[in-house]
């Protein structure tokens, strides 16, 4: 017998109650993300606690950077726990938090600065944005670095980049900025083991050793190869011009000899 209190909620209501617009559950509902629980005679799609159960955890993902297609692989994955989702979701919504208050913290300490209250050295100004830098890293890339290099290195670049001086932050942006402009140029050559190609890769090599504890060939071109392998880094070098992800690497892996 059905529950007179189990409560349906209509694609309107539903939109109404999460905040999400209807266009967007319809969206859902063509991915096989949220499909509603069932249809009426009339052709409305009616939604009960399970799918706000499940909605929510649509919500809670994508604040935290995921892309659809992983949320669906995540949600349909017969493993899946909401209680461990939920736990996973405090944990690293804690650790925005201690990353906004850090922040927040540096920018009350400027400001009393600024007034003349407090003594703040250049390097002090700058913790706030280092410790960001870290977590972002942590919270893009932390898994499948931590599995390739071990934590010791991670916690060794993550010591590196807090003892670094604005000096250093400013060498390693225009390091940045010359790699991207050499690598577009040497990749209209169309060729990886070119002059341009090696000076791409010294000048990528010399950026990472900003960041790096130590410095190996052969972890040089992991991370080349990582680069293709994961979306995440193939979008950043893509995005100056598609297949650019691809010819650094094998401009690295030729200047590295482990092609």
């Amino acid at each position: 017998m059905e529950n007179p209190k189990y409560t349906r909620y209509t694609i309107k209501k539903m939109a109404e109650i999460s905040g999400v617009s209807t266009r967007t559950l319809r969206y859902y509902d063509e991915l096989g993300l949220l499909k509603p629980e069932s249809i009426n005679e009339s052709g409305y799609r009616l939604y009960g606690q399970k799918q706000v159960d499940i909605l929510q955890q649509i919500l809670f993902y994508r604040e935290l950077g995921m892309k659809l297609a992983d949320i669906k692989k995540i949600l349909s994955d017969p493993g899946f726990d909401i209680i461990d989702a939920l736990n996973h979701h405090r944990d690293r919504l804690l650790k925005e938090r201690q990353r906004l208050n850090k922040l927040i913290s540096n920018v009350e300490k400027t400001l009393l600065n600024k007034k003349g209250a407090i003594e703040m050295s250049d390097k002090e100004k700058f913790e706030g944005f280092k410790q960001n830098m870290i977590d972002e890293n942590e919270k893009k890339y932390g898994k499948e670095i931590r599995e390739k290099y071990g934590d010791e290195a991670v916690e060794q670049s993550n010591r590196k980049i807090k003892s670094m001086t604005k000096q250093e932050f400013d060498e390693a942006e225009k390091l940045n900025e010359k790699l991207i402009e050499t690598l577009l140029e040497a990749y209209k050559t169309g060729d990886s083991k070119g002059e341009l190609a090696w000076q791409a890769a010294d000048l990528h090599r010399q950026w990472l050793t900003h960041y790096w504890g130590s410095y190996s060939k052969e972890a040089h071109a992991g991370l080349a190869r990582m680069y293709v392998d994961d979306s995440r880094f193939t979008e950043y070098y893509d995005k100056f011009q598609p297949g650019l992800t691809v010819f650094l690497r094998d401009a690295i892996l030729n200047y590295t000899n482990q092609d």
